[in-house]
């Protein structure tokens, strides 16, 4: 076993060439814009700047239904390529001061309004539509509350769990035994919770439903940290989350789920 003594204060300079992986190339520990950028802007309401990531396919589902329900005309969507660095460009800073995909502008308000992390993304968007989200208080606070789990719980998945298991440099057993523990865990939250309940809040879709689903939905079809080389569904035996794959499934027939997690995203160069 590898031993590491920490020391007495971190410092980038002494470790930035050992940091490898998928995001080493990105990965810094201060905030701000790397370099200018001019964001293009379309003629729709509404301009998503993303990636089809999990949390990216989330706000991509949330417009798909809006769009087909007819509450809006329509977005655009343009690429941010996180590993080149896109999302350290001024423009897209100053929407999103944290870097991270995605960020959303609505051109209906004026002056626009730039929202930036996926849980509020969604619920800005159904607040303003008065689409998937319950009026009733009860079911309304149940909403909320399973989107924050999701919400807090996820980056221990993907951050967690993904990052050690898919994309660090070199495998360590111990961070991918307690990720993989951890994920589990919240897979069996998950699976004893939709064994009561047809969706997330009980038979109503709702944005609890579009935000868990890329993540633990996906993870349980087979659909994330999937390659030649690793298999998280095989290695966390996802076949024993029975709900959640009768709940996934369901919702991967949707015709607004197919689109949101094929969502074509214009580059912005």
């Amino acid at each position: 076993m590898m031993s590491y003594t920490p020391p007495a204060v971190w410092d980038y300079e002494t470790v930035k060439s050992q940091n490898g992986g998928k995001f080493g190339g990105t990965n810094r520990p201060t905030a701000g814009a790397t370099h200018q950028q001019t964001l293009p802007k379309g003629s729709q309401p509404y301009q998503l700047y993303s990636l089809n990531t999990p949390n990216g396919i989330k706000v991509n589902i949330l417009l798909e239904e809006l769009k087909a329900l007819g509450k809006i005309s329509g977005f655009d969507a343009y690429k941010i390529d996180i590993m080149k660095g896109e999302q350290f460009g001024s423009d897209f800073v100053a929407i999103n001061p944290n870097s991270k995909i995605p960020a959303l502008v609505d051109m209906t308000t004026t002056p626009a309004t730039p929202v930036f992390e996926s849980g509020a993304i969604l619920l800005y968007l159904a607040n303003k539509h008065q689409a998937f989200i319950p009026q009733d208080m009860a079911k309304h606070t149940q909403m909320l509350s399973w989107l924050m789990w999701q919400m807090g719980s996820a980056p221990f998945v993907g951050g967690g769990f993904g990052h050690f298991y898919a994309y660090a440099p070199f495998p360590q057993e111990y961070p991918i035994n307690r990720y993989a523990m951890e994920t589990k865990r919240q897979l069996d939250v998950l699976n004893q919770h939709l064994a009561q309940h047809t969706y997330i809040v009980g038979d109503e879709y709702t944005i609890a439903d579009m935000a868990i689903y890329p993540w633990y939905g996906r993870l349980c079809l087979g659909q994330l940290y999937v390659s030649d080389t690793y298999d998280a569904a095989r290695f966390l035996a996802v076949h024993e989350y029975t709900h959640i794959i009768r709940w996934a499934e369901m919702l991967a027939e949707r015709e607004t789920i197919q689109k949101a997690q094929t969502l074509a995203l214009q580059a912005i160069a």
